[in-house]
């Protein structure tokens, strides 16, 4: 196991250990709050996008649900509004060069595996690249658009914001409370006052959503029919948080094997290579790079389902903005 998976099951367990790295946290502290004031006295200026800009990201370190609730949120602005919508994203685990369009048929290790799973999905005119401002030029040189959704970059103060949407993971929260590398918080849970709060997982706020999950679908060109329920499977997970698709995996009947590995997993091959014929079961944002190794199996999609409360809430925050009149 190593540091990247290691380090959130200590976070997860409190473990008394991460006390020793306290100090680190609060060097931590300090240089982000340095970054904060300079952006706030003027001695750092931040990009403005022409057209405005909405943030979706977390407070802490690992997956929250973001990319699904993406899909749904350009799904569901162009099904109903009409809005030209745009999304960036940072292409973690791409290589490049940047700043650059992602095509569907892009290869996962060149743009990042999100950007490429949310091209299939949706055909969103996407750019990544680390330079928000580059991929923003990028994006609106292709066509002109009425919002652009940033794929995280809540905690990118060189990038201008006209709307904040925090995902909270309801079932690991703000882990042991302490800023990185001690805990998994990237800013102080105060943060969360000052942006509208999603909460995955709960259903306690009124403002929460769930992955609802579908069908399985194929993955190259598996052997034979889908798996049925009470089959022993070998399921593979290279997400914020593998254990929630293991639990998926058994909540739809099957025996998994469970494979778990660090977010944004370059795979190889020989990992992929488990002596049986076992079926292997997915997530979306796995299979884009399975795909590319030539894995077969089956994935196991979900898709973002919102509470009503959210649809009012961010139809009003858009027409505050002037994207919805």
């Amino acid at each position: 196991m190593d540091l990247k998976q290691a380090l959130p099951r200590a976070w997860a367990r409190r473990a008394p250990w991460l006390a020793v790295l306290l100090p680190l946290s609060a060097l931590y502290a300090v240089v982000t709050a340095t970054q904060r004031l300079c952006y706030r006295v003027g001695f750092k200026r931040a990009y403005r996008a022409p057209v405005p800009v909405m943030v979706i990201g977390n407070i802490t370190v690992g997956g929250s649900g973001k990319t699904p609730l993406i899909i749904h949120l350009v799904e569901h602005l162009r099904s109903t509004y009409g809005l030209r919508v745009g999304v960036i994203s940072r292409g973690y685990g791409g290589v490049g060069p940047f700043p650059r369009l992602v095509r569907a048929d892009d290869l996962p290790h060149v743009v990042g595996d999100e950007p490429v799973l949310i091209v299939q999905q949706t055909g969103v005119a996407l750019a990544v690249g680390p330079n928000r401002q580059a991929a923003i030029e990028c994006l609106l040189a292709a066509g002109p658009l009425d919002l652009i959704l940033s794929d995280d970059g809540l905690q990118h103060l060189a990038l201008a914001r006209d709307l904040e949407w925090i995902v909270l993971d309801t079932r690991r929260g703000l882990g042991n409370g302490w800023l990185l590398p001690a805990g998994p918080l990237r800013e102080s849970a105060a943060r969360l006052t000052h942006a509208t709060v999603l909460a995955h997982g709960s259903s306690e706020m009124p403002l929460h959503m769930h992955l609802q999950v579908g069908a399985l679908l194929p993955l190259g060109q598996p052997h034979g029919a889908a798996p049925d329920a009470g089959q022993r499977v070998h399921a593979v997970a290279g997400i914020g948080d593998p254990q929630r698709f293991f639990d998926t995996v058994r909540q739809l009947g099957f025996d998994p094997i469970m494979h778990p590995f660090a977010d944004h997993h370059a795979y190889t091959m020989h990992e992929l290579q488990f002596g049986d014929d076992l079926p292997i079961l997915t997530t979306g944002k796995d299979a884009v790079k399975l795909a590319a190794l030539g894995v077969s199996g089956w994935i196991v999609p979900v898709q973002a389902q919102l509470s009503a409360a959210c649809y009012p809430v961010l139809a009003q925050q858009l027409r505050a903005l002037g994207v919805l009149h």
